[in-house]
């Protein structure tokens, strides 16, 4: 979904679409300029934002109620997009959200602005809620999902509990890519991490039920 989209009421004009998607546009760029210039985030107003962008104050909070959702938005176009989930199998949608993480881990690195704005995040609860609320939280319940498809399927053990095993698939991904900066992340090791944890989790008796 684009920014445009995000912003732009259901019955409002088709036509506005693009225009409102480049004003949004140029203001996460302006957003971003003054980060990269070392702005920290507590120091940015609403009305420097505005300028920076070329537009006017009332201009972003048509868009934003306020500095939080919109640096939310920021945040959100640093990062790799979401990828699709292939639907094939538990273990094809698992592999493609750990994926998912470990692009995140290579951007934090590569990208000096995600970087910064997100260690700025943990000291702002206000904005650390928001971007829980809007980009974590939507995130986790994917994968909840996934892992109850695989339960469905028979894919997986009936007797576990899925917001720990969340926990589980995740956690060994969160270390790597997000909290040990220096951390080895190969190209292979959403697939190892999933794999190895699924040997321990299917059911024992028989191959996955076919649906459909």
């Amino acid at each position: 979904m684009s920014l445009a989209e995000r912003h732009t009421p259901p019955d409002g004009p088709a036509r506005g679409r693009p225009r409102s998607e480049a004003v949004e546009r140029a203001i996460i760029e302006g957003v971003m300029r003054l980060l990269e210039e070392g702005v920290p985030l507590a120091e940015l107003s609403i009305e420097r934002i505005a300028r920076t962008a070329g537009v006017g104050k009332a201009t972003i909070y048509r868009r934003w109620s306020g500095k939080e959702e919109l640096f939310v938005d920021v945040v959100r176009a640093a990062e790799p997009p979401d990828p699709p989930l292939p639907g094939t199998s538990m273990r094809d949608d698992l592999v493609v959200l750990l994926e998912r993480v470990r692009r995140r881990g290579l951007a934090n690195r590569s990208s000096a602005i995600l970087h910064s704005v997100q260690a700025q995040m943990k000291s702002s609860p206000k904005l650390w809620a928001a971007y829980h609320a809007t980009v974590v939280a939507p995130r986790r319940r994917t994968g909840l999902e996934v892992l109850r498809r695989g339960q469905e399927n028979g894919e997986l053990r009936t007797d576990l509990d899925l917001e720990l095993l969340n926990d589980i698939f995740v956690g060994p991904m969160l270390l790597r890519a997000v909290l040990s900066t220096d951390a080895d992340l190969p190209g292979d090791l959403a697939e190892q991490v999933v794999d190895t944890l699924l040997e321990g989790l299917r059911p024992v008796s028989s191959e996955p039920r076919r649906t459909g």
